[in-house]
């Protein structure tokens, strides 16, 4: 396996956080395994009911990913967690179990990283007017630019997409932030304490493909709330001596 210092072939950890998706996992991850890099897949199963656990423990079986399972539902937030724990890549990507996003652009978001061009790099479905246009999925716009002009408006920082689950940074960094998320907070905690660590940050336009609830979309309105309240409440959050020094050594 690659070093995790290697600059030329970094070794990517993509941490994929599943609660009851088993129509979509086997197909997710053989595109993971087909994407650019060598990389440590670590799959946190959140407690499934619907046999994503069984068909994880095939994989396993074969050792191509590390699987690590809640006994019950916590969260997308602690799953990641749960993996960041034994994440020893040099760049993390938090990958979703859908097929809403597409792995093959990995190198996008690396890319940035390698060069030295960014410390952060976020997937935005609106660079590219990726994003659905169908009525259905007008509420579900509106929240993220809500997030977006709350991303602004606290922290004098444009973005075009905060709650993207593409999210690329060096593992080191992402352990000093000593994560709390629970659930889909993560993505406002780790936008908040980016900037708050003066990270420089990048967005990379991504395709997307997007579901609906009946499909099997997770997110709904009170997490836009709990959102808000967590890019609120972290507003003057201050990295420790130890976390800015973990930072710089990156």
């Amino acid at each position: 396996m690659q070093s995790p210092t290697s600059d030329d072939k970094p070794l990517l950890t993509v941490i994929m956080p599943v609660f009851n998706e088993s129509p979509t996992i086997n197909e997710v991850l053989r595109r993971v395994l087909a994407a650019p890099y060598t990389k440590q897949i670590i799959v946190v199963d959140d407690g499934s009911t619907d046999g994503t656990e069984a068909i994880l423990s095939k994989w396993e079986e074969q050792s191509i990913i590390e699987v690590f399972c809640h006994e019950r539902n916590r969260g997308k937030g602690r799953a990641i967690r749960t993996a960041l724990e034994r994440a020893r890549g040099q760049f993390v990507i938090i990958q979703d179990g859908d097929l809403e996003t597409d792995p093959q652009e990995y190198p996008l978001l690396v890319e940035p990283l390698l060069e030295g061009r960014a410390d952060f790099v976020i997937g935005s479905r609106f660079l590219r007017g990726a994003y659905s246009r169908q009525p259905a999925a007008l509420a579900f716009r509106m929240g993220v630019r809500l997030l977006n002009f709350a991303v602004w408006l606290l922290y004098r920082v444009r973005v075009s997409d905060e709650a993207c689950c593409y999210k690329v940074l060096p593992c080191a960094i992402l352990k000093a932030m000593d994560l709390q998320c629970e659930r889909f907070e993560f993505c406002p905690e780790v936008v908040a304490k980016a900037v708050r660590m003066r990270l420089r940050m990048n967005e990379v336009a991504i395709r997307y493909s997007p579901r609906t609830a009946e499909s099997g979309k997770k997110v709904r309105y009170r997490d836009g709330l709990c959102a808000l309240w967590c890019l609120w409440k972290l507003r003057n959050w201050s990295p420790t001596p130890n976390r800015s020094a973990t930072q710089s050594s990156v």
